[in-house]
């Protein structure tokens, strides 16, 4: 078994301080980098708040919080990762930023460091390529918000060796998540059969068989989903979504993964979601209100 004792974190949005937070939590030394002071600043601010919601539902000890958080250390030097025994980079969903990231990264640290992506899409294998060790690069693909969410996807790349692939199971178990492995085909298994489901409610609003309303009402109420599909959507993120859409469209080259023209439109508009406080509803007041 790899031991692990330093994580690296590249990315300090929802998914990258998620991934710091259970990092620190399971006890390991955490480096989280991020280009922008503000996004490392809300970022560990997000680590913080999210903690102690933890800690009022008596998930663990306020001292246990105390020590998760000084194990974390910020910083917008990406050489500050040269120590690390893994790093995961968990930066915005655009395959030419990803590899840029990673051909920076391999200059950095030693041969003997893993990397992982969170991608919830983009081959793997393709992201390998552009470093210096495919054997030892892996998909960790989290759940959103991953303290909360217990399944990580694991996807190897064509390269990838079996005591990466080891280490990955380890580190996954370690944080108390449960692992499914997914064959390196785009968008893997979540995304591969969630992301259409949401881009076919998108058609069902564009196409006015229901209102935003209606149509996460029925997905709620008809289906049990614990969320409506633009409720969701708005969580995730519509960027992502499209982005995602756009892997599945061009991978498999499948007119029933054509993104809806009203997802287009949405994410040309800025209002991509929870995030910027509008993408399906407007998140400006004290309830959200739909936009459509």
């Amino acid at each position: 078994m790899t031991d692990l004792k330093t994580i690296g974190v590249i990315g300090a949005g929802q998914m990258g301080n998620g991934i710091a937070h259970v990092s620190a939590l399971a006890g390991y030394n955490v480096v989280l980098s991020d280009i922008s002071e503000d996004a490392l600043a809300n970022g560990m601010q997000a680590i913080e708040r999210n903690m102690a919601r933890q800690v009022s539902r008596g998930q663990f000890e306020p001292d246990a919080m105390t020590a998760a958080i000084a194990r974390i250390k910020p910083t917008t030097v990406l050489k500050d990762h040269e120590a690390a025994d893994l790093v995961i980079e968990a930066a915005t969903e655009r395959r030419e930023v990803k590899e840029q990231i990673f051909k920076s990264l391999c200059e950095i640290v030693p041969a003997s460091t893993f990397l992982a992506t969170n991608t919830s899409s983009i081959s793997i294998t393709r992201l390998a390529s552009v470093t210096d060790r495919p054997e030892r690069f892996i998909g960790l693909h989290f759940m959103n918000p991953v303290p909360l969410m217990k399944l990580v996807e694991v996807i190897r790349g064509l390269a990838t060796d079996q005591q990466t692939y080891d280490m990955a199971i380890g580190f996954a178990e370690r944080l108390e998540k449960t692992t499914t492995n997914a064959e390196d085909y785009p968008a893997f298994i979540v995304n591969r059969i969630l992301v259409p489901m949401i881009n076919e409610a998108v058609y069902a609003l564009y196409e006015g068989v229901g209102t935003v309303e209606s149509i996460d009402t029925a997905m709620r109420l008809g289906a049990n989903h614990p969320m409506g599909p633009l409720t969701l959507a708005d969580f995730i993120g519509l960027d992502t979504c499209l982005s995602i859409m756009q892997v599945l469209h061009d991978g498999l080259a499948d007119t029933k993964y054509r993104p809806c023209p009203l997802l287009v439109k949405y994410v040309e508009a800025g209002w991509v979601g929870k995030k910027v406080g509008k993408g399906f509803y407007d998140y400006s007041g004290d309830v959200p209100v739909p936009t459509r």
